[in-house]
């Protein structure tokens, strides 16, 4: 664990620092993948559910990470570095293999900019592609 980054991501986005957060966000920041609840739980066993699920609603709420819903249960994967708590730029495009049963962020797929009138104020946009993934596609 890179003690030092995490103290200081978790710094940036003004997150008290506790052993529990320390240990999730090093998880997210090993991975590229979405992780659920109940992954983090079994990579974290023995680990109390309640501790790690404010641990994602604070890691969300503070721009660090973003959730994504898909077959009943949320996602979570890392945001970018300019995400913070007012303003989220997660607005890419997120896969999921019906192979493997990964979820990934696309961030270099282009989403066109919604315009919508003015009786309506977007919160939140998710985009969800399904299919092979590019490990589980064998190449030609």
């Amino acid at each position: 664990m890179d003690t030092e980054r995490i103290e200081n991501i978790l710094q940036h986005k003004q997150i008290p620092a506790t052993p529990m957060r320390m240990l999730v966000l090093d998880v997210f920041l090993q991975t590229s993948k979405a992780m659920s609840l109940a992954d983090l739980e079994e990579k974290l066993a023995p680990s109390d559910r309640s501790t790690l699920y404010r641990t994602l609603k604070t890691f969300e709420k503070k721009g660090l990470i973003h959730g994504i819903q898909e077959h009943h249960t949320t996602q979570y994967l890392r945001c970018s570095d300019k995400c913070n708590e007012k303003v989220h730029h997660d607005a890419h495009l997120h896969f999921y293999c019906n192979l493997c049963k990964q979820t990934t962020c696309l961030e270099d797929i282009d989403i066109p900019h919604l315009h919508l009138s003015r009786d309506y104020i977007v919160k939140e946009l998710k985009f969800l592609a399904t299919g092979i993934c590019k490990l589980c596609h064998p190449s030609e």
